[in-house]
């Protein structure tokens, strides 16, 4: 018996299927900014490695993380409000009022849990009066957010007349250095937790898609009936929940609050957004980014000092970052245009 052309045909070895191929393109493109800092920051660590070795060793990795979960977390709000197009000045006063208030509830026999949905609540109520003076009363939000960080601010002194005040629960050290699941520290897992949710939320569900359009153009999203001021006024509650998540981890961290605390971490926070690939104008941005531009500051400020170079060169070595970085999505930008 012949056999046909299809029965003697050998069978051929498995290749990787065209849509698999199209989806990790796909993958590559949207995230390609995330990359590039991801690959910058590894650059950043090894130069500083060849200088300190001891920059490269665990511990210091470990020092890093920890350094940087409080402007992680308060850089994946400050996310939220410059996709819609706002910026939000407020978060490192609210940072440091939260941790004065929750200090200041555990002085007055709160306990720990207690005393840390109380400093919550400080996030709240600035999230809601930021929001609502944006989205109701019409107020451009610059000017809504600076009034804000004024008022929180001087509300930081007044709640201890500007004295430091010591955490009293001996536990509290557990919301950042404890183990809800064995062998990682919570402040690790909260902000994994985090970056997975608001990615999830802002690629996958049709709520988090509103967020780019109101940014994109509000006008235009309002036509094709997205709740401009509920997504608005979430974003603003968002930003400062997250600043007052972050406060709280920070003094749990230190078991100390400063009512200047925060004084620095909006800028880095802003900073942060715009390395990570965010549009100040809007419409654009990641939270794996933003996690990443987070780290770059953090690994920044770490080669500073074992580098021994003056502390006050972080700024200006922040701000070259991040006029680097905007000067690198402007030429992308210019060339997508260009082609």
């Amino acid at each position: 018996m012949t056999q046909t052309p299809a029965q003697t045909a050998t069978p051929q070895p498995a290749t990787e299927t065209q849509p698999a191929i199209r989806h990790r393109e796909s993958l590559l493109s949207a995230y390609r900014t995330e990359i590039a800092i991801a690959v910058a920051i590894v650059l950043l660590a090894l130069a500083v490695g060849s200088q300190v070795p001891q920059a490269l060793s665990w511990g210091n990795f470990a020092n890093i993380t920890q350094a940087g979960a409080p402007l992680i977390i308060m850089s994946l709000g400050v996310l939220l409000v410059v996709i819609t197009g706002g910026i939000d000045l407020s978060v490192g006063s609210v940072f440091s009022l939260t941790g004065m208030v929750t200090a200041q509830a555990m002085a007055y026999g709160f306990g720990g849990i207690e005393a840390s949905l109380i400093g919550l609540c400080v996030g709240l109520v600035f999230g809601s009066i930021n929001g609502f003076l944006v989205t109701i009363a019409g107020l451009a939000p610059f000017v809504v957010t600076l009034i804000t960080f004024a008022v929180a601010g001087s509300l930081s002194f007044i709640v201890t007349n500007g004295r430091s005040m010591p955490v009293n629960d001996p536990d509290f050290w557990l919301l950042n250095s404890g183990s809800l699941i064995p062998g990682m520290p919570n402040y690790i897992l909260f902000c994994l937790v985090l970056v997975f949710a608001i990615e999830l939320f802002l690629k996958k569900l049709v709520a988090g898609r509103w967020f780019y359009a109101v940014g994109s153009s509000a006008a235009a999203a309002y036509l094709l009936g997205i709740p401009v001021k509920r997504t608005t006024f979430f974003a603003y509650v968002a930003s400062s929940m997250l600043a007052s998540f972050s406060g709280l981890l920070t003094i749990s961290y230190i078991l100390n609050a400063e009512s200047t605390a925060g004084s620095s971490l909006m800028l880095q926070a802003i900073a942060a957004v715009v390395i990570g690939g965010a549009s100040l104008l809007g419409g654009t941005g990641t939270a794996v980014g933003a996690v990443l531009g987070a780290l770059m500051i953090t690994v920044i400020q770490n080669g500073v000092n074992l580098i021994g170079i003056n502390s006050f060169w972080q700024g200006s070595v922040t701000g070259l970052a991040i006029l680097i970085a905007v000067l690198i999505d402007r030429f992308s930008k210019s060339r997508r245009g260009a082609g």
